[in-house]
């Protein structure tokens, strides 16, 4: 995978999907806004830094490299234009650079010429997007998450076994959207103590769980306390719904925080992994910041500050790390080192869709 190796271009004020293939199709829109303008480096008050120390594991999961990966190869195999439903992952940058490839990126299946090739993004769908795919007769590749669809064939289980199922997890987001479009007559969602506190359920003797695979894991663990209080007959999930990205990503920063005065996250807005990170910070007392770039960061945040730790979300390239670092270099600051050196040997195989294509372009 090639996503990520050469540092993206500096984003610009506002960047749309290039308009450069003929389609009627509306383009997935990234609205991009800069951080305030800096002081003069000699100015940066960040000469009390001393180092800055980096989490580990950090930034791009498994789920994420098939997902990339994904468009990559299909690019590739069926040449531009393909289109990608929603983001990809969500990270601006990612979606940015395969957009420069020929990717285009829509809301909707619905938004893709008859007979197009169409990738779905990682975070799912509800089974009513593929049928209506198929019916526009679009070639889709389901780039969804092995993780996820663990969760949704979960949920389809419990449905069919007669159980209402509580999915904890956060409204709008796609994963939430998919997984509760897999049995949405059986499915109430749940986002905080206080939901699960107010839950009223008909039949208490057939319920069960599920989560978002990308909540908090502290959080989670409160909330489903409550439901298990509440409705000691739940049945649960073999092992937990939150993948093991998600839980890595959240204990590297849990330990290294103790060592550091600020905590720089590197993640888009829109990913749910990345605000989780910022809200372990917070709520061990550390100062901390979501980032999408270098150009986030606000050197008032320095001040006073001796380390500063960095992490980076699941669907965030390393080389977006390498800019941050840089940026510190730049400054003076040369003790940048890793916190820990965990390695993650997860890998997850390319969509059946695509491979069977492979194999018959070869043959």
């Amino acid at each position: 995978m090639s996503i990520g190796r050469d540092p993206p271009r500096r984003p610009p004020e506002r960047w749309v999907s290039p308009t450069s293939f003929e389609s009627n199709a509306p383009r997935f829109r990234i609205e991009y806004s800069p951080p305030r303008r800096r002081d003069d480096p000699a100015t940066i008050p960040c000469g009390l830094v001393q180092r800055v120390l980096l989490a580990s594991p950090r930034g791009f999961c498994a789920g994420v490299e098939r997902a990339v990966e994904t468009v990559e190869q299909a690019l590739e195999l069926y040449g531009a234009p393909v289109y990608v439903r929603k983001q990809i992952v969500h990270n601006l940058h990612v979606v940015r650079e395969l957009e420069e490839r020929g990717a285009i990126f829509v809301e909707s299946e619905d938004d893709v010429p008859s007979g197009g090739t169409l990738v779905l993004s990682a975070h799912g769908v509800a089974p009513s997007v593929h049928a209506a795919a198929a019916a526009r007769g679009l070639t889709t590749i389901d780039a969804t998450c092995p993780l996820v669809t663990k969760v949704h064939a979960q949920v389809v289980r419990y449905a069919a076994e007669g159980f209402t199922v509580i999915l904890v997890g956060h409204a709008g987001h796609e994963e939430v959207v998919g997984t509760m479009g897999e049995a949405p007559d059986h499915v109430v969602l749940v986002q905080t103590v206080e939901d699960a506190e107010l839950l009223e359920l008909q039949d208490t003797d057939s319920i069960a769980y599920s989560t978002q695979t990308t909540l908090s894991v502290d959080e989670t663990a409160d909330i489903v306390a409550v439901l298990r209080r509440r409705f000691p007959q739940m049945r649960e999930p073999a092992r937990s719904d939150i993948c093991y990205a998600t839980t890595n990503r959240q204990r590297a920063v849990r330990e290294m925080l103790p060592q550091v005065d600020l905590l720089l996250v590197i993640g888009s807005r829109n990913s749910s992994n990345s605000n989780r990170l910022v809200e372990v910070g917070r709520a061990a007392g550390v100062e901390s910041h979501l980032i999408d770039d270098e150009t986030g960061i606000d050197v008032d945040w320095l001040a006073g500050r001796e380390t500063v730790g960095i992490t980076s979300g699941a669907s965030a390239p390393e080389s977006l790390v390498s800019r941050v670092c840089d940026w510190f270099r730049a400054y003076g600051v040369t003790d940048i080192r890793p916190f820990a050196s965990l390695l993650e040997d997860v890998v997850f195989k390319l969509p059946i869709e695509l491979r069977r294509a492979q194999s018959s372009s070869v043959a």
